[in-house]
């Protein structure tokens, strides 16, 4: 095939505020501030970004990290695409991220293998859910999303096997298995956190990893690793595939499937299979705790906006020594962010994904879900994380207290009420993500948050009186009976905390 659209050259990657823009154009132009798109595809182009900065050039410690600074580890990145001009095309002999030898394979159409398309007997409640055509660019990223997060299921062709002697595709009766989920979405959907700045090429060479933090990590034998478009690997079990599967550069670019563009689909196959949390193996984005017996890690969930998990992915701000999890994209490139930027932001996101016989989909309750958190550098530290999570505390409680209360009324007047409670809660948590990032600012003086509180209370009784009417005698003698007291929140104890 003939070489064509060039990801170095073409715009293909959406920027917040600004459109598509290309590989070259993100690292050419300083005043591009955030990625745009869904949460998947920030977390695999900033994956990608990350990917080509670190072929480019990986710094020995902090201080060569900090000698090479933002500018530098752009203009490198720059002559590195230059250097590779030739690895990135979309079509041709040799496609970006393909495999030309899986042409045998069954092909499916692109909206089967995107997650938030529906097909099949799956019903469209969007319009956005309409399976249609692709353009280039929409393929160049569904290529980069499914090396990494491909859901499991029958949709892979396992049939073919491009490594000899193979038997990763095969079940325990040797027929071929269906396809596993893709190393960054495990099974439920795990939520993957990285640093942001005001300026995105900022925020790539924040988030870029030492040769000395990669070893002290300790879990990718091979290092940094090479990167899948400067030698692709030939089968799921070669030399190049196994290099993948213990570097760091293979959870960047875990290359979970092995695919090629077809003129109205993509041929399909399950490709390298890399090993889990669970086996000490995982992205430095995700967050693990492995203080108790069986490892656990932090998982999407859309009734718990990423918000509300801040406090777990800081917990080494505070005392984490039991029951912490800990995100060595946020650990490592936290203390640095200190001494080079004012304001820090902590964008978190990911896709909950529902699993049943080994097929995973989106449905129900499932979605997208992501948020930004901007920490002021010259506060950050314990002080100012033990209110914090002081206040996050209280929050919980008011939280649970008005979901008693509103279940409390509905069951006065004999209806059950579980549904309404769990409504009137998520509404309170709605209105109080508008307010969260000023109690962040304010947990660096702890008379300020205590006086936060005040906004949190009232937006709870908001909540409250939304769901619990009071217009008839009989629901004005149930919202009086069960009308909740924070009284005991608002009262500050000499540690300022309740």
């Amino acid at each position: 095939m003939e070489n064509r659209f060039n990801l170095i050259d073409e715009p293909w990657i959406p920027l917040a505020d600004v459109g598509k823009v290309s590989l070259k154009q993100v690292f050419s132009d300083a005043s591009f501030q955030s990625l745009g798109g869904t949460p998947v595809q920030k977390i695999v182009i900033i994956k990608l970004l990350l990917a080509i900065s670190q072929a480019a050039f990986t710094p020995a410690d902090d201080e060569a990290w900090e000698e090479l600074g933002a500018e530098g580890m752009a203009s490198k990145s720059l002559d590195y695409l230059n250097k590779w001009h030739h690895a990135f095309w979309l079509y041709g002999d040799s496609p970006f991220l393909q495999m030309p030898e899986v042409a045998i394979a069954k092909q499916q159409s692109f909206g089967a293998v995107s997650p938030e398309v529906a097909t099949g007997n799956t019903t469209v409640l969007t319009q956005s859910q309409v399976e249609r055509d692709m353009d280039d660019a929409e393929r160049a990223m569904l290529i980069v999303v499914l090396m990494s997060f491909s859901l499991g299921g029958k949709k892979t062709d396992n049939r073919v096997v491009l490594t000899s002697g193979y038997k990763g595709k095969e079940n325990d009766k040797g027929k071929p298995s269906t396809g596993k989920s893709g190393s960054a979405i495990g099974f439920l959907g795990f939520l993957h956190s990285f640093l942001q700045a005001e300026s995105l090429i900022v925020s790539i060479w924040l988030n870029l990893l030492t040769i000395e933090q990669i070893k002290r990590l300790g879990i990718y034998p091979v290092g940094i690793g090479i990167a899948p478009w400067e030698q692709m690997p030939a089968g799921e079990g070669d030399d190049l595939a196994q290099s993948l599967q213990q570097s760091y550069m293979g959870r960047l670019i875990p290359m979970g499937r092995f695919c090629l563009l077809g003129e109205t689909g993509m041929h399909y196959s399950e490709g390298v299979f890399h090993s889990g949390y669970n086996q000490g193996m995982y992205d430095p984005s995700m967050a693990v705790d492995f203080s108790q017996k069986k490892p656990k890690a932090l998982w999407v969930d859309p009734q718990k906006r990423p918000w509300r998990q801040l406090t777990a992915l800081l917990a080494f701000l505070g005392d984490s020594s039991i029951g912490s999890f800990d995100c060595h994209q946020i650990i490592f490139g936290l203390s640095r962010a200190r001494r080079h930027v004012i304001s820090v932001g902590i964008w978190s996101g990911g896709l909950r994904v529902s699993s049943n016989a080994g097929e995973q989909y989106v449905s129900g309750a499932d979605d997208y879900v992501e948020s930004t958190t901007f920490l002021q550098s010259d506060w950050l530290g314990e002080v100012w994380y033990a209110q914090l999570k002081v206040e996050m505390e209280v929050l919980e409680k008011i939280s649970k207290t008005l979901y008693g209360a509103t279940l409390g009324y509905f069951k006065t007047q004999k209806v059950d009420g579980a549904k309404q409670a769990a409504q009137c809660t998520s509404l309170f948590w709605q209105i109080c993500e508008r307010e969260f990032q000023s109690l962040v600012d304010n947990c660096g003086d702890s008379e300020k948050a205590y006086i936060k509180r005040g906004t949190f209370v009232g937006h709870a009784y908001k909540s409250y009186d939304s769901f619990c009417s009071n217009d008839t005698a009989r629901q004005l003698d149930a919202w009086a009976d069960n009308r909740p007291n924070f009284s005991k929140y608002l009262i500050q104890t000499r540690e300022g905390a309740v």
